[in-house]
């Protein structure tokens, strides 16, 4: 279960970006666009964030260590595939968000920027459209926890 929640959680916060947070800034100006993700960068790395989207990996693995002695080995395999969908999100915002991120904040105070138009360029579609995976391949994990939540329900029975 608590696999399922924490895995939840980073799915709903990757969906939330691409489906609200994204397009609602997609019409600001440059220098707000940037202010704005430059804020949202800082404000995100908190204990609260940090609970779920580390919490996913921690308590998707125990599900998966906690399932190989066990006789339910049905389970097993949509707990691996969680783990494994979920660890390639983590890949996907090691190796391209986090980096954006960086660069975008490493831009400036978004006033002093000599060429804004220029910096958002060379974050948002390449961020928005990494998110986008993130979102997906966080949503499958959450599919096969569910899955596996289902199978351990019909292992019980």
């Amino acid at each position: 279960m608590a696999a399922t929640i924490t895995t939840g959680l980073s799915a709903g916060l990757f969906y939330a970006y691409a489906c609200s947070v994204m397009p609602g800034l997609r019409g600001t100006e440059d220098r707000t666009f940037i202010e704005v993700m430059q804020r949202i960068n800082v404000a995100i790395l908190n204990g609260w964030f940090l609970l779920g989207f580390v919490g996913a990996l921690v308590t998707t693995a125990a599900a998966v260590a906690l399932h190989l002695p066990a006789d339910g080995h049905d389970v097993l395999p949509p707990l691996v595939a969680a783990l494994v969908l979920y660890s390639a999100s983590l890949v996907v915002t090691r190796a391209i968000n986090i980096p954006l991120n960086d660069a975008l904040a490493a831009a400036g105070e978004p006033g002093r920027i000599a060429d804004p138009a220029a910096v958002r360029s060379r974050f948002e579609a390449r961020w928005v459209r990494w998110n986008v995976a993130r979102a997906l391949l966080c949503t499958a994990a959450l599919g096969c926890l569910c899955w596996a939540l289902v199978l351990h329900g019909h292992a019980a029975d």
